[in-house]
C-alpha cells in the first residue's frame, strides 16, 4: 500500500505509461560491479563483442520518460518498499524495462544484483571491479556526489520536471542511499564517504555467495580482452580494449543528459511563477475591490493563456 507522500508524487509528477517492452532474445551476461567500477567500458567492449548492453546511461538518456519513472519506483519499491520487507521485483518487471537487451550493466545491475541473478539463472555474470579501492571512492565522490547530488540546481529544477523529479528519485533519494546504506533522510554523501568500502567489499562477497563458479567471473580492466573473451567464449579483438568514462566524461555525459531537461524545467518554473504573481495580483485586486476577485480574475485570464502557449512553442 503506498504511502500519502509516494500517492502524491504519483499524482504531481506521474508520467504516460510508456510502451511495454518484451523480451526479444535471452538475457546472457550481468555485470554486477558497483558504479564507477569500469561499468562504460565494459559496456563499450561488450557491445563490440555482439551484445546489446543495457547501461546506466541508458537509463538517464531514455527518450520516454516513462522508463525513468519505471526504474524510480522499482528501486523504491526495494529500498522502501512494504511493510513485510518483500520488494518483489519479478523477472517481468525487468523484462518490460529491458527486453530489448541482453546485457545489464551498471545502474540496475548494482541496484538489483540479487534480484536479477534470481530472475535469470542462465545468464553468466561479471563481477567487474577496482583494484584500487582508494581511487574508487574517490571517483565515486567526484561524480556520484560533486556532479549529481550537489548540484543545486538539479535539486531545484525537479520540481519542476517530472524527467528530472524521477531521475533525483532513483539516484539520490533511494538509489544511492539504500545501496551505500545510507537511507532517507541521510545523504548519499554520508553513504558513499563513511560506508563505501566496506558496502563494496560486501557487495562482492554476496556476489560471490550468490553464483557458481562456473558462471561467474571476476574481472578489472587492467584485465582487458583475454579473461573476458575466454569467460564469454568470443574471439579476442585486435583493437585495444576501450577506456572510457573518465570523471571528465562523466561530468560531460551529466551535461548533455540534463541540458534540454533544464530548459524545460526552466520554461515550466516561468509558467509556475507566471502564474503566482498573477493570482496574487486578481487576489490583491479583489481585495481593493471589496469582494471575490473573479472580475480581476476574468480581465488577466487571456494575457496569461497567451502566455503560457508563447512559452510552450
Amino acid at each position: 500500500m503506498q504511502s500519502t507522500g509516494e500517492l502524491l508524487k504519483d499524482s504531481v509528477y506521474g508520467l504516460a505509461k510508456p510502451p511495454v517492452r518484451t523480451r526479444t532474445k535471452p538475457m546472457q551476461v550481468l555485470c554486477v560491479g558497483l558504479p564507477r567500477s569500469a561499468t562504460e567500458s565494459l559496456s563499450v567492449a561488450l557491445r563490440k563483442l555482439g551484445h546489446t548492453p543495457y547501461h546506466g546511461w541508458d537509463i538517464v538518456f531514455e527518450e520516454h520518460g516513462g522508463y525513468i519513472e519505471g526504474w524510480a519506483k522499482l528501486v523504491r519499491r526495494k529500498y522502501n518498499g512494504a511493510a513485510d520487507g518483500e520488494s518483489n521485483v519479478t523477472r517481468a518487471d525487468f523484462d518490460a524495462l529491458l527486453g530489448h537487451c541482453d546485457v545489464v550493466v551498471d545502474t540496475a545491475a548494482s541496484f538489483f544484483t540479487a534480484e536479477l541473478v534470481a530472475a535469470y539463472p542462465e545468464a553468466k555474470v561479471i563481477l567487474n571491479t577496482r583494484r584500487d579501492l582508494e581511487a574508487w571512492q574517490r571517483s565515486c565522490v567526484k561524480t556520484l556526489l560533486v556532479e549529481v547530488e550537489d548540484s543545486w540546481f538539479l535539486w531545484v529544477f525537479r520540481f519542476f520536471s517530472s524527467d528530472l523529479f524521477w531521475l533525483w528519485e532513483l539516484y539520490v533519494t533511494h538509489g544511492y542511499p539504500g545501496l551505500f546504506r545510507s537511507p532517507w533522510p541521510s545523504s548519499v554523501r554520508a553513504g558513499v564517504t563513511k560506508n563505501g568500502k566496506w558496502v563494496y567489499r560486501e557487495h562482492c562477497a554476496m556476489v560471490r555467495g550468490l553464483v557458481p563458479q562456473e558462471r561467474l567471473l571476476e574481472w578489472s580492466v587492467e584485465d582487458g580482452w583475454g579473461p573476458l573473451c575466454e569467460f564469454l567464449q568470443k574471439d579476442v579483438p585486435s583493437e585495444p580494449f576501450p577506456r572510457t568514462n573518465d570523471p571528465t566524461a562523466f561530468a560531460n555525459n551529466v551535461d548533455k543528459v540534463l541540458k534540454p531537461r533544464y530548459m524545460r524545467a526552466f520554461r515550466n518554473f516561468v509558467l509556475v511563477t507566471s502564474s503566482t504573481a498573477v493570482l496574487a495580483t486578481a487576489l490583491v485586486l479583489g481585495y481593493r475591490e471589496r469582494g471575490m476577485p473573479w472580475r480581476a480574475f476574468a480581465s488577466i485570464r487571456e494575457t496569461l493563456l497567451a502566455g503560457w502557449t508563447g512559452l510552450a512553442r
